[in-house]
């Protein structure tokens, strides 16, 4: 029928031999772009823990009121992820994402010229801290929803990967600028290297698969409107009604999420992820290392190499839960950093063992395996809601780091040690390793969604 053909998407309506013909679906242009924008607002995540030292060397600053500044930043990069899974659906991906970018990178220029600790609050802060919260791990998850509908799981934990070959790139040249000629140097860089993914974004990142004529990658044409099923029934018309407020909507999708046990279970989890990835290893493992003789530029050396083992750990993790039920394979991953956490104030040393080495693999490999079977079962429970509500399970994700950050710099200040923020981090990771083992499959809250969701 002529006439159905024509409302089928430009790539359905071709037919299978120009699908067949396209090499590379546009899905995956806009992964690598993706991929690009997480590695330039992956910079900062990797600066306190550099900065740090050079900052109370200069100004005499505590690691409480430094670590204070990480934590406002954790804060806001935490509760800003729902908020902006919900821009992104009203005003685009694309301008979200490039307005981040310009966050971070004024946020990390400005910090060289700061001279008392207020003025390190509003850059760390405020400015990074919005502008990260809007490039958080949400963002892989809702380009995976919205142009992926095969290899979800892979490509979030691609996308996530990001993060940590932002790590990769970023940490050793931070290191290096922060001893010579100075950490200015280096918050120049990180800026730069946010700043110069934003063209990028304007040309490259389209909205959605609807904007260049395709189907998500995966998908099956849908069946035309009104057409008359075998049971003599007519497909109804797409509704198209205006879009919600992106705030009332990430409200009302949280409205509805807290009366699912799964969610509570998923954020209380990923709050100790949190805890114990950007909170205590991401802040406070360079000067954990520095207070036992370890130059800064080893122990920098040190995360790189995690950054590297992460990309390889997340993208398996994605592969896995594609394959294998994501609630198991979330209490191993907590168990094992547990068990991590566990001997890590014994590797600790002036100089690096091989034993030091074998932690940071393990630890890599597990840093942030957790997204994509964490992103699977927001999507499986909640539907057309998983991506904000994912955004939601991340702001507990971020307000664990933040909890993490500042009592670990205030352990560190009362003590002169991080052993007791080691250990308590273990215990936790033992706890999210059986809540998410004991979590449900509860489909209830699709029931709750509203029609146009």
């Amino acid at each position: 029928m002529p006439e159905e053909a024509a409302e089928l998407p430009a790539e359905a309506a071709a037919g299978p031999d120009t699908v067949r013909r396209r090499r590379l679906h546009p899905a995956w242009i806009v992964a690598a772009v993706a991929f690009l924008a997480l590695v330039g607002a992956a910079g900062f995540r990797a600066a306190p823990g550099v900065l740090m030292v050079p900052l109370q060397q200069e100004f005499g600053w505590s690691t409480t009121v430094l670590s204070a500044a990480v934590s406002i930043n954790l804060v806001l990069f935490g509760l800003t992820a729902p908020f902006a899974a919900a821009l992104m659906e009203r005003f685009g991906i694309r301008a979200i994402t490039a307005t981040a970018l310009v966050l971070i990178g004024l946020g990390s220029a400005l910090t060289v010229l700061v001279n008392q600790s207020w003025q390190i609050l509003l850059t760390w802060g405020l400015l990074i801290g919005l502008g990260t919260g809007s490039m958080a791990l949400v963002f892989a998850a809702t380009i995976a929803n919205t142009w992926f509908t095969k290899n979800r799981g892979l490509v979030i934990g691609i996308l996530t990967a990001g993060s940590a070959a932002g790590q990769l790139v970023f940490l050793p040249f931070i290191a290096l600028l922060a001893q010579d000629p100075g950490w200015r140097q280096a918050s120049l860089l990180i800026a730069a290297g946010a700043l110069a993914v934003v063209p990028l974004v304007l040309k490259f990142l389209k909205n959605s698969p609807a904007d260049v004529g395709v189907l998500p990658y995966g998908a099956l044409p849908p069946v035309p409107a009104d057409t008359v099923m075998p049971d003599g029934a007519k497909v109804p018309a797409a509704a198209d009604g205006p879009r919600a407020n992106a705030a009332v909507r990430a409200l009302q999708v949280l409205r509805r999420a807290i009366k699912v046990r799964t969610f509570w279970a998923l954020a209380a989890g990923f709050a100790i992820c949190g805890a114990t990835t950007n909170g205590l290893i991401g802040t406070h493992f360079i000067p954990s290392a520095h207070d036992h003789g370890m130059p800064e530029t080893t122990a920098a050396g040190l995360l790189a190499v995690v950054g590297i083992f992460d990309i390889i750990g997340t993208i398996a993790s994605g592969w896995l839960t594609d394959r294998f039920n994501p609630r198991v394979l979330l209490a191993v991953y907590y168990q094992f950093r547990g068990i991590g956490l566990l001997v890590l104030p014994l590797l600790l040393n002036a100089e690096v063992q091989p034993s030091m080495i074998v932690f940071v693999v393990i630890y890599g490999l597990d840093w942030v395996a957790t997204v994509p079977p964490t992103a699977a079962i927001c999507r499986e429970t909640f539907g057309a809601d998983g991506s904000v509500v994912f955004g939601w399970v991340f702001a507990a994700h971020q307000l664990g780091a933040a909890a993490a950050a500042i009592a670990a710099g205030a352990l560190r200040d009362a003590t002169g040690h991080y052993t007791y923020a080691w250990l308590g981090a273990a215990a936790m990771c033992t706890i999210a390793a059986v809540i998410s083992a004991t979590i449900r499959r509860d489909r209830s809250s699709r029931a709750a969604e509203p029609a146009a969701a």
